[in-house]
């Protein structure tokens, strides 16, 4: 599996700012739906549903919601780049300002897991995340994640 397999082009956005979590999740679902035809309200209580069990914040600014959907028939990621970092009790306690969302379908298990994993492994990439903030062009931020599919386990 591949990044550029599971996020679409037009599944990549650089927002200014948001306010809150919720809204960030409203920002996803809203993109969900635009591009991949989802219920926003259904995706956008299904990642609420996820972040009360604990928070998807990983650490040093990123942030990987994810949830299961009924009705998806394969794993679909949306990213999001944010301008101004919103705090998001990740485990390191600093802002997150990178958004890797992964949406999977209800009933799916390994393949869920291995584009959680791989997406967390490609996110660690202290050089892929710089590029990431130095970018606000969506096609651009797409180009970076789409050629990071090399990335190996450390």
């Amino acid at each position: 599996m591949q990044l550029a397999e599971i996020l679409s082009p037009g599944a990549v956005r650089s927002l200014g700012q948001v306010t809150s979590k919720k809204r960030l999740f409203q920002e996803l679902a809203d993109l969900a739906h635009s591009q991949y035809g989802l219920n926003a309200s259904e995706v956008l209580d299904a990642l609420q549903e996820r972040e009360s069990l604990g928070p998807t914040g990983v650490g040093q600014g990123v942030a990987l919601p994810h949830a299961r959907l009924h009705g998806l028939d394969k794993v679909a990621g949306l990213f999001l780049r944010l301008e101004k970092p919103l705090d998001f009790d990740a485990v390191d306690r600093q802002p997150v300002d990178l958004v890797f969302a992964l949406l999977a379908p209800e009933t799916s298990g390994v393949d869920h897991l291995k584009a959680l994993a791989l997406v967390s492994r490609t996110l660690r990439d202290q050089d892929l995340r710089a590029k990431l903030r130095a970018n606000d062009d969506p096609v651009a931020l797409h180009a970076v994640l789409a050629a990071a599919q090399g990335i190996k386990a450390a």
